[in-house]
């Protein structure tokens, strides 16, 4: 294994099963070699600043659903946020104590400023379900998964794009292979669908990032 000081430093921000796949990849998988996991940032669903009602927490879930990155996390002992994020308190722990040299989204539910955006020498980036109808996708928004059901779609694919002062608007950098949507499936059925194969999708493309 390599040196702590040599692994690439990553902060997580995400929920729900996305974030826990995306996760349990970095803390498990063949990338826990190469990278250290410095804090995750995960939803608080009794918090009126997540909008939960245009999200996936609007729709019926577990009470283990939505605490499972933050215990996830804490089994491994790693800080764990579920404040406001665009606040000197985050601000200050993600500056002086996290120091994330790459992050990414995987399911959460606050907007991230430019003051966190633009520290990470290797960029901050999200996982964005959707499917390859020209970038930025007319599927941007917080709630993809209907969007893509109600107009009929028959699959759906993860974009990794970076995060920009835009709602899903960032550079473009790889869209995941295809997952095909089965009849009847619900939002939080494509959730659970799409979520393993997202993290693998992310861990491949962040190794042709690591040095």
């Amino acid at each position: 294994m390599a040196p702590v000081s040599a692994l690439t430093r990553i902060a997580v921000f995400g929920s729900f099963h996305r974030g826990f796949q995306v996760l349990g990849e970095l803390l498990s998988g063949p990338l826990s070699q190469r990278v250290q996991v410095v804090g995750v940032a995960t939803d608080d669903v009794s918090a009126d600043f997540i909008s939960r009602g245009r999200r996936v927490w609007s729709y019926p879930h577990t009470a283990s659903e939505a605490l499972m990155v933050e215990r996830l996390a804490q089994s491994r002992g790693l800080s764990v946020y579920k404040g406001r994020v665009k606040s000197e308190a985050f601000y200050q722990l993600y500056e002086q104590q996290w120091r994330p040299d790459i992050c990414i989204a995987a399911t959460f539910g606050q907007r991230i400023d430019a003051r966190l955006f633009a520290l990470p020498r290797m960029g901050f980036f999200n996982l964005h379900p959707c499917i390859d109808d020209g970038w930025p996708s007319r599927y941007a928004g917080p709630n993809p998964f209907q969007a893509l059901m109600d107009n009929g779609a028959d699959h759906v694919v993860i974009a990794l794009h970076e995060v920009d002062d835009g709602f899903d608007t960032g550079r473009l950098v790889a869209l995941s292979d295809k997952v095909y949507i089965p009849p009847g499936a619900s939002v939080v059925d494509l959730h659970k669908l799409t979520s393993p194969l997202a993290a693998k999708f992310f861990a491949r493309e962040l190794g042709k990032m690591l040095p």
